[in-house]
């Protein structure tokens, strides 16, 4: 069986909520509530994808129940999850938080097996309803031999644990769809090849403010993009080989338009990535439902959400 046909085939993040914010006590009171699950169950999808930091786990004494209350108020509409390692000690995605030296670190290294052995024991109970993203985005093609080698060995150690949960395995390049045909995965059954996708990213990222590499005044329309009938197919080429060869799900665990880009023309973006995630049955989350400049379920979407939701 897939992890389409488990649940996960239509997603949303919530980013913000413990990852990527002040961790204060409001912003993990109140920045997602209950009433929140129901609505995302309401738009018709059926999983939530948790983004969680380490320091979350590793710093608070109530950071594995916040997630446990999470991941019970998603059950309880329906949803299913999948609990995201956003950030790890010595390593972040994001070049801004300072994190460094965890592909070469043994201590940074067991304590990243440490938090998914406890995540693990928590919830490797409920495999049909819970998904595990091991890490969430590898930047640095040169760090892909290190990656895998970690990888395997959190695999194993969460197997312990989670004997058939399914795993989210991405590689470098910001789990770049391109970059999964060089990544090498132990055998097992139960593990899928991840993507995130903001192709192309001068059109989904224009004029964001963090990066390094976008001319922030620039400004580009769908059209002007160049997104022609089967671009996503032939971005999707090479890992849609690899997951026919290796018998693997395939899920984007990311993807979306920030919002400089007007809703009625990110519109378009959506139409045109969904076509290929219906075509080749793609597993995703969409990034993401509140604020963290794409979110879809702030009032500047509300002239087209209800045709959006429809191509997620």
């Amino acid at each position: 069986m897939g992890i389409n046909e488990l649940g996960f085939n239509k997603g949303i993040n919530l980013g913000g909520w413990m990852s990527q914010c002040d961790y204060s006590e409001d912003r993990l009171d109140n920045f997602i509530k209950d009433s929140d699950f129901a609505v995302i169950k309401s738009w018709g999808l059926d999983h939530v994808r948790l983004p969680v930091d380490y320091n979350v786990l590793e710093e608070r004494e109530d950071g594995m129940s916040r997630v446990r209350r999470a991941v019970d108020a998603a059950r309880s509409c329906g949803l299913n999850v999948v609990i995201d390692l956003h950030k790890t000690a010595g390593y972040s995605f994001d070049e801004g938080e300072n994190e460094s030296g965890f592909f070469d670190n043994a201590a940074y290294q067991e304590r990243f097996y440490n938090l998914w052995e406890c995540l693990a024991k928590e919830f490797g109970d409920d495999p049909g309803h819970i998904m595990f993203d091991i890490l969430n985005e590898i930047t640095d093609k040169g760090v892909l031999t290190s990656w895998q080698r970690i990888a395997a060995e959190c695999v194993r150690r969460i197997r312990i644990h989670a004997p058939e949960t399914y795993i989210l395995v991405g590689s470098y390049n910001y789990n770049d769809v391109r970059a999964l045909s060089d990544l090498e995965l132990p055998d097992d059954e139960h593990l899928v090849l991840s993507f995130h996708c903001y192709e192309p990213h001068f059109y989904t990222h224009q004029g964001a403010y963090w990066s390094t590499d976008i001319d922030q005044d620039r400004r580009v329309t769908f059209e002007e993009a160049g997104l022609g009938e089967d671009y996503f197919d032939k971005l999707f080429e090479s890992a849609l080989a690899k997951s026919a060869r290796e018998s693997r799900s395939l899920y984007c665990g990311e993807f979306g338009v920030i919002d400089v880009v007007p809703p009625e023309d990110a519109l378009k973006w959506f139409k045109t990535i969904h076509k290929a995630f219906e075509k080749y049955n793609i597993a995703r989350a969409v990034w993401s439902y509140k604020e963290m400049d794409f979110g879809l379920v702030d009032a500047r979407m509300d002239g087209v959400r209800a045709e959006l939701l429809q191509y997620l």
